[in-house]
């Protein structure tokens, strides 16, 4: 028996942190969507399915497990939206071997499909995303659990996540004792809930307080001299925290970041940086994403009413107080930009000046708060290498042709936002 990850119609909902990689591959708490789909299964065989633009790149990124191939084998979909992945373990487990669809809302949670049917749907998935007509002759039930909506939802549950992750890190650390390095005059407070990876570095003056929830370190972490960290909070593996930082409750962090300034309750994916003084809080920042010094987002509306955020050209009504800023990836801003409450900046972004840019900022920007132009393709696809570069990172091919792809895709919203 297989089980495939799939993306359905909802992925433009994150967009744009969603252009570049599937909605399995955002993170939540210490792990990706998808990760915490294959460790609830360790024993099974897992494939993927995406947009057909992500699939080659997906292909390298994934070591060649098949994406878009379905074998001839009786299969589980399962969305890779989903949040609470135990609420399904048992259904999976304890099924009848019958096809069947699971909703959650209006929307397939997981589906079980035998291979006699499994080639047709194949060929229907090589154009579409999973949708509920898929399944149109088959009984549905509805089951309880839960799926990502939007980016801001799983912010708003990331120092619950980081939390329950907590237990599973800790049982595995139990079984080994990492190398780590930390120097006299270190404050670790509520050691027991701090976890520390194996050649982690904590410098002097250094305050880990996990009075308030879990701290996860991940490998070859530096924590600078006098910075904070509070609890619950994850650090990725080969990130530097500058000196001087405060990391507060519910901040996720990458692998190969170096993070500065202030950060609240935020998620932020591998390799970007936020290396001086500012403000980030209640946001998720993609990849390759730079952020300047001084660099400030609101979260919180003077009214304290709920935010609206603008998604292209639909206007949504978070139903949350907290709400930041929202960036994808290989976007760059100048020295003291400031974000208002909400804002949505695509992929591929340039940005510097003063006061307040519009609340949504189309993807391959660049300029000024006062003039946006489209920032040019080719050299966006340059200063992209480069930047990879730097971190050994070599750009595939499927990666370039991906983000051309992106390019195209976005032309619309940039007309209709009259970049020029």
């Amino acid at each position: 028996m297989h089980i495939c990850i799939f993306e359905d119609t909802h992925v433009k909902n994150f967009y744009p942190l969603t252009y570049l990689r599937p909605v399995y591959d955002l993170h939540l708490g210490t792990r990706s969507l998808r990760e915490r789909i294959e460790d609830a299964f360790p024993s099974k065989h897992i494939l993927y399915h995406s947009r057909l633009c992500l699939a080659g790149h997906l292909r390298e990124s994934y070591g060649n497990r098949p994406v878009n191939d379905f074998p001839d084998e009786d299969t589980w979909f399962i969305n890779g939206r989903m949040l609470e992945v135990e609420n399904i373990e048992g259904i999976v487990q304890g099924h009848d071997g019958k096809e069947q669809v699971f909703l959650c809302g209006n929307s397939i949670a997981l589906a079980f499909i035998k291979r006699k049917h499994i080639g047709h749907l194949a060929q229907q998935l090589q154009t579409e995303l999973f949708h509920r007509n898929l399944f149109d002759s088959l009984n549905d039930v509805q089951v309880p659990c839960q799926l990502a909506e939007y980016p801001w939802e799983m912010m708003n549950r990331n120092a619950n996540e980081i939390e329950g992750d907590h237990h599973t890190v800790f049982k595995k650390r139990k079984r080994s004792q990492p190398t780590r390095l930390t120097y006299k005059g270190t404050h670790l407070l509520n050691r027991k809930q701090i976890i520390v990876g194996s050649e982690t570095t904590i410098k002097p003056g250094a305050v880990l307080d996990a009075e308030h929830g879990p701290i996860i370190l991940g490998e070859h972490v530096t924590i600078m001299p006098n910075s904070f960290i509070e609890g619950p909070t994850f650090i990725g593996n080969h990130t530097t925290i500058k000196a001087g930082a405060k990391i507060y409750h519910g901040t996720s962090i990458g692998d190969w970041c170096k993070i500065g300034g202030e950060v609240e309750n935020s998620i932020v994916l591998s390799y970007s940086n936020k290396q001086h003084e500012g403000y980030l809080g209640h946001s998720y920042v993609g990849s390759w994403v730079n952020i300047g010094a001084g660099t400030n987002n609101s979260d919180l509306k003077n009214t304290y009413g709920p935010v609206k955020v603008i998604l292209g050209s639909r206007t949504i009504d978070t139903g949350l107080q907290f709400v930041g800023l929202t960036m994808g990836d290989h976007s760059k801003t100048g020295i003291s930009m400031m974000f208002d409450t909400g804002t949505i900046v695509g992929m591929s972004c340039n940005l510097y000046g003063t006061g307040l840019p519009p609340k949504f900022i189309p993807s391959f920007s660049w300029g000024s708060t006062s003039s946006l132009s489209v920032f040019d393709l080719e050299k966006s696809v340059e200063i992209a290498r480069r930047v990879m570069e730097r971190r050994n990172v070599r750009m595939t091919e499927a990666y370039e042709a991906l983000l051309r792809h992106v390019f195209a895709q976005t032309e619309d919203e940039r007309r209709e936002a009259v970049v020029s």
